[in-house]
């Protein structure tokens, strides 16, 4: 077998460490809103499953309603 553990990727980075690194200050600090963008798809994903974007459609239409949209 050949040995392949030791190995290191082209270029000393991954696609995905090149990924993460998208959007990285000088500091090593991320904007914020760089931030934001790699949260929000997730963040809605786990609401669809969990139900949670069906809540807040029902209180959405419910102050509308209230404020006679």
């Amino acid at each position: 077998m050949a040995d392949t553990a030791g190995r290191s990727t082209p270029g000393g980075k991954g696609k995905l460490a090149a990924l993460a690194a998208l959007g990285t200050r000088p500091g090593g600090q991320r904007h914020p809103l760089v931030a934001v963008a790699m949260v929000l798809p997730l963040a809605a994903l786990l609401g669809l499953v969990s139900g949670w974007g069906r809540t807040v459609l029902v209180q959405a239409s419910s102050v509308a309603g209230m404020l006679g949209s």
